[in-house]
């Protein structure tokens, strides 16, 4: 994942056409003309073989016979030819190809050869079998769409050149406006991360919808996608989920875990919007292309009549969006346009005989009203009123309310028929209202806004600190999966799962094992001398996934003897039921009685895709007969877990109802979590079940679990290299010695640091927050908070500095990689009251120490020129200055490809 070079596809010097061609139809002669249709400034080059001019412009027939080469060349030629012509122009000095030739394929090898090709010279691909870029702002249109699109602010990239084109035909036909049009084809360099991390630093393009057919690097998808969504709305359109999943699941978590929930799951954690249609996303365009920014939810709807309006408000209901309840004040406004009999209430209805003055003045009296965040305009044909004039008399109540100094409203409109929306959106337009065919539309767009402003919320929340002491086991849980796997067993039987579990901190019913039924006698005869008076009895078996399924499992037992006689009836059924399996004995455990309990599933499944993924739901025998479950990436926080919980139909059952008392949720959450740390810290274990979990008012506790590992992976480093979500990097905590001789706690940041961040904030003097953030800093809002303490630990890292004594934040250094994650940007603060004391400079070799472990070749920084301490510091640590007048700071800059430059 790389920007690198990308810049040469959005704003090159030059093109070079290679097969380039006058042959009528053919895509060297499309794209040619388009560019040269496009007012395109730099220069055109046509590469053909045969011919000495393409179109009337002299032409060459390599890339090479070019002086200077230039930035970009697409290439329209056939596939064998593709990976020379690569060489031929990296070698040349180009930089950016985009391939619109398809068959490249990896049977074939010329994909390989293309790339090898590629890297050698560091070109960057775009494609192959891609049908171009369009950035409309430079005129340069290198693709073979059929139209020209305009420019504008949003930013459209596609796995799918069909809706590509689709897109642009659609946007023509309603004036919306693009920054960057990209078809990537089949993604065999430029990839949607990379593209996610350059649009996120664009300034042309203020919004970003995506259509999506693949995801190919999990890990770095995730980590752009959560750093563009918190920066510009992200909206994508995903295609290809009721595809079977590729996956053999042997349990029922992996079962459960479908492609369609994962998505789900994986887009929503980066803060990206998933839309569902075609219809949707043109909806998604129509909203976004008018940078409508909502300050609120609440909706009010105004119409000429009362069916249009109240499809509006059941399309509000059923997405969950909020209708603005009108203020009295504004209800007699408006009623003062109609007749008496009128219900002047949310949807307000005009009447169809309204002119557009009284379009104008109830438009008004909704902008004015404080309970409103936004409008949504209807209008049906009449023979009364132009639908023209009537849009005109909403653009002028638009632009007033926006000259009036207060915070402009978004208004919406929707002009029912083809030929009103037709005479009425150049007017519309204008203001940057947008058009909608249907009151639903509308709806469902308005409703694309607040949920992507949920979204964010969400991100910035700040979960509470885990109170809950226990730590997990990791070497038991390992040695227990050692042991199995070294009798040759990929399923551990239910005491080692039970274990495993229990060693990561998730409660289990006490559990003996027993080889035969005489053992199991003696297994329960020793469980009631500890007070247990009723049993369950269960097959042990590494070929019996669901003991169910054979007989193997008998509850409810009352004495040691009629353990014995279970257990020898289990033994034999199973040995009938499944003659070939291997059995190893029995497990015998306390049987619990909790009459207000739920029978809940939690487990770990893994995704081809995004690697562990957790799962929640209802549990109990019937498992994937009820389907009620959802699933998550890990790690999870405890507003994760709750998350997760929420999105179950079960969790309302589980809050309790009638005189049934609610379940303990936080230990809920507090198993999720668990089950988030195993997948971090057991990456040898591809499959996990928790089944029953029992939840009741008086906690949780597992009664069965099944694991699955994979023997192959028992070696391989933690945390999991398969997880999509880079988690807490705990071998990075320990301690720092400061020049006194005294020792402070050193950690990454965590989420629930956000208080001791409000509480640093306080005890530093304003001159010290102007120096670490150039500019005035007082009460700092959540989100900045939560942008300072949620960080993504895949591209970014902050250490802490915590007071051993009263868990206080001394101070901060952290470092944000660029998009290449070659060079990092580095900052520090350190509390007032302790300047002089060594942690500033501690603090910073922290980080430079981490920096170098993460192979960073750059470490720099801006540092006010009046921040002479930190200028001394950098001096000493070996930083390079370079003083900046024009910009007002010091540009320091630490090579850590030249060996240790900082001091013991």
């Amino acid at each position: 994942m790389s920007v690198r070079g990308l810049d040469a596809f959005f704003s090159p010097s030059g093109v070079a056409v290679i097969g380039a061609t006058e042959r009528d139809l053919a895509p060297g002669r499309v794209i040619l003309e388009s560019i040269l249709r496009g007012g395109f400034e730099g220069d055109v080059h046509p590469v053909n073989l045969k011919h000495r001019t393409v179109l009337g412009r002299p032409a060459v027939a390599s890339v090479s016979k070019l002086d200077p080469v230039p930035e970009l060349a697409i290439i329209v030629t056939p596939a064998a030819t593709v990976p020379g012509i690569i060489e031929e122009f990296g070698a040349a000095g180009g930089r950016a190809a985009v391939v619109i030739s398809a068959g490249m394929t990896a049977e074939s090898g010329l994909r390989d050869d293309m790339l090898a090709a590629a890297r050698h010279h560091g070109v960057r691909i775009l494609g192959a079998n891609s049908i171009g870029l369009i950035r409309p702002r430079l005129g340069l249109n290198a693709s073979f769409a059929h139209l020209e699109p305009q420019a504008g602010r949003l930013a459209f990239v596609s796995q799918s050149g069909a809706i590509v084109g689709a897109m642009i035909d659609w946007a023509a036909a309603r004036g919306i406006g693009f920054s960057h049009i990209v078809s990537l084809g089949d993604t065999t360099d430029v990839t949607v991360a990379d593209m996610l991390d350059h649009l996120a630093a664009d300034i042309d393009a203020r919004a970003i919808l995506l259509y999506l057919e693949r995801i190919t690097d999990a890990q770095h998808f995730m980590s752009a996608a959560r750093a563009a969504a918190r920066i510009k709305p992200v909206i994508a359109l995903k295609a290809g989920l009721r595809q079977r999943r590729a996956q053999q699941a042997r349990l029922h978590s992996g079962a459960l875990a479908g492609s369609d929930e994962m998505i789900e799951a994986a887009l929503e954690r980066a803060g990206i919007l998933r839309i569902r249609s075609l219809d949707e996303m043109f909806d998604a365009a129509e909203i976004l292309g008018h940078h409508v920014t909502p300050g609120g939810e609440r909706l009010a709807i105004l119409g000429n009549g009362t069916g249009a309006g109240l499809l509006a408000a059941d399309a509000m209901a059923d997405f969950g969006e909020s209708l603005a309840p009108l203020s009295h004040e504004t209800c007699e406004r408006i009623g003062a346009l109609l007749p008496p009999f009128c219900s002047h209430a949310n949807p307000v209805n005009i009447l169809g005989d309204a002119d557009p003055e009284r379009y104008r003045a109830a438009m008004t009296a909704l902008l004015d009203d404080r309970k409103v965040d936004a409008v949504l305009v209807i209008h049906a044909p009449t023979a009364l009123a132009s639908p023209g004039k009537v849009a005109g008399a909403v653009a002028e109540a638009a632009r007033a309310q926006r000259a009036s100094g207060r915070r402009a409203k978004p208004v919406l409109a929707s002009w029912l028929g083809e030929r009103a929306a037709a005479e009425s959106r150049a007017t519309l337009d204008e203001v940057g209202i947008p058009v909608f065919s249907t009151p639903v539309d509308a709806v469902r767009a308005w409703g694309h806004l607040t949920r992507r402003n949920r979204l964010l919320e969400r991100l910035s929340r700040v979960p509470p600190a885990m109170s809950d002491g226990r730590k997990p086991d990791w070497d038991t849980a390992r040695r227990v999966i050692r042991e199995a796997a070294g009798r040759g067993a990929s399923v551990l039987n239910e005491a080692e799962a039970k274990a495993v579990i229990g060693a990561a901190g998730i409660p289990t019913v006490r559990t003996l094992a027993a080889s035969d039924a005489a053992g199991a006698r003696k297994a329960a005869s020793a469980l009631s001398r500890d007070g247990v008076a009723r049993f369950a009895v269960k097959i042990l078996s590494d070929d019996i996934a669901h003991k169910s399924d054979v007989g193997g499992v008998v509850l409810d037992l009352d004495s040691p003897a009629a353990v014995e006689v279970a257990a020898a009836r289990i033994l034999l059924e199973a040995a009938q039921r499944a003659p070939s399996a291997r059995i190893s004995g029995l497990s015998v455990q306390e049987m619990l009685r909790r009459p207000d309990a739920h029978e809940l599933i939690a487990g770990i499944a893994e995704d081809p895709r995004f690697g562990p993924v957790l799962l929640f739901g209802a549990g109990g025998l019937s498992v994937e007969v009820v389907n009620d479950k959802a699933v998550a990436l890990p790690p999870l926080d405890t507003l994760l877990a709750t998350d997760l919980v929420a999105r179950t139909r079960i969790a309302r059952l589980l809050g309790g109802y009638r005189n049934r008392p609610a379940a303990d949720m936080d230990a809920i959450g507090d198993v999720l979590i668990r089950l988030g740390e195993i997948a971090c810290n057991l990456p040898m274990i591809r499959e996990l079940d928790v089944n029953p979990l029992i939840a009741s008012p008086s906690g949780v506790i597992a009664l069965d679990a099944k694991v699955v590992i994979d023997p192959d992976r028992l070696d391989e480093r933690v945390p999991n290299s398969r997880l999509a979500i880079h988690p807490y990097p705990a071998e990075w905590e320990g301690t720092l010695d400061l020049a006194d001789g005294s020792q402070v706690i050193c950690r990454p940041i965590r989420p629930e640091d956000a208080a001791l961040y409000v509480e640093a904030f306080d005890r530093m003097d304003p001159d010290d927050l102007r120096l670490r953030f150039f500019g005035r800093v007082a009460n700092p809002d959540p989100r900045m908070i939560a942008a300072l303490t949620q960080i993504d630990y895949a591209r970014a890292m902050a250490f802490a500095a915590i007071d051993p004594g009263d868990g206080g934040l001394l101070g901060v250094s952290r470092l944000s990689r660029d998009a290449d994650f070659e060079r990092a940007e580095y900052s520090i603060a350190v509390r007032s009251d302790l300047k002089g004391k060594g942690l500033g400079w501690a603090l910073m070799t922290r980080l430079i120490e981490y920096a170098r472990s993460a192979g960073i070749a750059e470490l720099y920084g801006e540092v006010l020129p009046e921040n002479r301490a930190m200028l001394r510091m950098c001096a000493d640590l070996g930083f390079r200055a370079m003083p900046r007048p024009s910009e007002g700071t010091v540009h320091v800059v630490l090579d850590l490809r030249d060996g240790d430059s900082t001091r013991a």
